[in-house]
């Protein structure tokens, strides 16, 4: 065994699993997000009829690349996990080569909303994983464990576990870290500007006239504005170039009663709720006692009170008889619903257009008071960053008195 190989393998080992561990992490603490991109390439796949494994597959998928990347880093199981890792890349590959020549979705998901790269890069970055992998099983032999087989299984069920559940926990309480543009402290409406500096999308517009029965197009610099002889028949407008995309860029509530009223909930300079539930249908309705109760309270302080959803008409009408839901009821897209808040349904507190704080249907607050009037004393006081070092703590320590144990009970 040489000194360089062995080092290049713990190399290889330490950056394959550190980018599976980013990968499986940011998918664990939002499943939901996941199960929302499994739809998309399901619908763009025409196979919508799976769409109902699709939170399943998206806490799995986390779930495995962590294991993978767990293992690679701390050398357990490397044989199984190195084959595995080969398999699970051999497959990805493949399938964002098709992504980055079909386009079938913008975004192929796989750092979840932390981190977006295009299609393109994902294939790339792909084949350099590709060929991580294949050097770590080449080298595999170069790498030594103290910890009989069993025990290094039960290491491996341990991690899984905790993945499980570091999923559930997220799934039910929120993200513990959001990576949306809707995070606590966003400002909505500066999220939906374009800087000066950034470039817009650019058009082409071809005019059709007729002449004698023969149809022709002209540009804006040459059509005949001034010969009578040509009808004008049509007109076209293509995008020709895609300019920047503010993070925001969809946010839009109708009201049934006063038409457009985005400017109207963004611009209130105090404090509003929106109770955000993108179907109807699939909402859970075991706690409306309390989101009326919150209502209730919302209009005795003046603070406005919007529901938002992407359902309408009989929809709407049943939901109200069924919960007694004391709000307006608002129209908005559904697909930018599901990203404001992971949860359907789910609260979102502002302040003059900012997100102060949001709660899941499982997790409703209690007021008694009115709100404090600085903003900031109603956000959260654990930041998220706190958070990721109290999760990865834990499971260090729990994993590392694991091993110890393990070490000792099964000791070669």
């Amino acid at each position: 065994m040489t000194a360089f190989q062995k080092n290049t393998l713990r190399i290889l080992r330490w950056l394959f699993g550190a980018v599976f561990v980013f990968s499986g992490f940011v998918k664990a603490i939002d499943p939901l997000g996941g199960s929302y991109k499994f739809q998309d390439y399901f619908a763009a796949m025409g196979l919508e009829s799976l769409s109902a494994f699709a939170l399943v597959l998206s806490v799995l998928l986390s779930a495995v690349e962590m294991v993978i990347g767990l293992n690679l880093i701390t050398g357990i199981r490397l044989k199984e996990t190195s084959w595995v890792a080969l398999l699970f890349m051999l497959f990805m590959t493949g399938l964002t080569a098709w992504i980055y020549k079909a386009n079938p979705v913008h975004d192929c998901g796989c750092f979840g909303d932390a981190l977006v790269i295009s299609n393109k890069a994902t294939f790339y970055k792909n084949i350099v994983l590709l060929a991580m992998i294949i050097g770590i099983l080449m080298l595999r032999k170069h790498h030594t464990t103290t910890l009989r087989p069993l025990s290094e299984w039960i290491l491996v069920a341990f991690s899984f576990f905790s993945v499980m559940t570091l999923s559930h926990f997220n799934y039910h309480y929120l993200p513990m870290v959001d990576f949306r543009p809707y995070k606590i402290g966003a400002n909505i409406p500066e999220g939906m500007k374009i800087p000066e500096d950034k470039p817009r999308d650019e058009y082409t517009t071809t005019f059709i006239y007729e002449k004698n029965g023969v149809k022709k197009e002209f540009t804006l610099n040459n059509y005949p504005a001034n010969d009578s002889t040509w009808k004008f028949v049509d007109q076209k407008t293509v995008l020709v170039k895609e300019g920047y995309k503010p993070p925001i860029h969809d946010f839009s509530i109708q009201s049934t009663t006063n038409g457009e009223i985005t400017d109207i909930v963004l611009g209130n300079k105090g404090y509003s709720f929106l109770l955000v539930a993108y179907d109807l249908n699939k909402a859970a309705t075991d706690r409306f006692d309390r989101i009326n109760a919150i209502a209730d309270y919302a209009k005795k302080n003046n603070y406005p009170f919007y529901c938002l959803t992407g359902s309408a008409g009989s929809d709407v009408d049943d939901f109200i008889k069924k919960t007694g839901l004391k709000a307006e009821v608002c129209n908005a897209d559904p697909i930018m619903l599901k990203t404001t808040i992971r949860s359907n349904p789910g609260l979102i507190l502002l302040h003059n257009g900012t997100v102060v704080n949001h709660w899941p249907n499982s997790w409703l607050p209690s007021f008694d008071k009115p709100l404090n009037s600085d903003p900031k004393n109603e956000m959260p006081s654990i930041p998220s960053w706190l958070l990721i070092v109290a999760v990865a703590i834990a499971y260090s320590a729990a994993f590392i008195v694991l091993r110890q144990i393990l070490i000792k009970r099964f000791q070669k």
